[in-house]
């Protein structure tokens, strides 16, 4: 790579001007900035009432090497980044399915 293709910028430098227009921005009341949230779908109240929420620390991972079968692994790559995740998941409820069984009586 050569050395004209970095551009060095500093803290005082000036800026490229973005394409946001300010005057538009600045003029705006408040009730206008209101009236536009009000007609947001994606801008709707959340009412998430965190005071009971909990850290999770997610249990530690174990590397491991397992060998499945192409297409089953194909078939969780095809769903894109964190299919370990996936693969982890379906084999944690199977788990969960298993341990919930009634065990042999005794």
């Amino acid at each position: 790579m050569s050395e004209t293709s970095i551009t060095r910028v500093g803290p005082l430098d000036e800026r490229p001007v973005g394409l946001t227009d300010l005057a538009r921005l600045e003029a705006l009341s408040d009730e206008d900035i209101a009236a536009a949230v009000a007609s947001d779908p994606d801008a709707a109240p959340l009412d998430i009432d965190w005071s009971r929420a909990q850290l999770v620390i997610p249990q530690r991972k174990a590397p491991i090497s397992i060998r499945l079968d192409e297409d089953v692994l194909d078939f969780f790559k095809r769903g894109g980044a964190g299919y370990q995740s996936r693969i982890n998941a379906v084999l944690r409820s199977y788990m969960r399915a298993k341990e919930s069984e009634p065990g042999p009586a005794a």
